[in-house]
């Protein structure tokens, strides 16, 4: 029995925490697209889209994702968060966001990212 898009985007999200880009790269497909609509970045195809998330945590070791609400069609997911990380200056930042998941063959298609972090909050230094 194949996981649920809820099981899948959970463990998912995991990995994004756990910063482990293998594991993140076995739920994407080989076509997939990665596209930081605020940041302004995209990034296509399998390899790629790994080396673009491990340079994300080696710029931001200590990024954190917390879930706030998911939505699930039949073969889409729309995740809102919350990211905490450290800036390079030290002053801890969190912004909030949404992630956007097409699924084909039973793999994210896509994840479109949305987010707050060109107005994050700043918690502390």
């Amino acid at each position: 029995m194949s996981e649920s898009l809820s099981e899948t985007i959970d463990r998912y999200n995991d990995a994004w925490n756990a910063q482990d880009v293998e594991t993140i790269a076995g739920y994407h497909h080989p076509e997939i697209v990665f596209q930081n609509h605020t940041a302004g970045e995209r990034v296509e195809g399998a390899e790629a889209v790994s080396a673009h998330i491990a340079g994300i945590f080696a710029g931001w070791p200590d990024l954190h994702f917390r879930g706030r609400r998911a939505y699930y069609g039949d073969d889409f997911v729309v995740s809102e968060w919350t990211a905490t990380a450290t800036h390079p200056d030290g002053r801890k930042l969190e912004w909030d966001g949404i992630d956007v998941f097409p699924f084909r063959d039973g793999l994210i298609a896509r994840k479109d990212v949305y987010s707050t972090s060109g107005s994050a909050r700043v918690l502390g230094s």
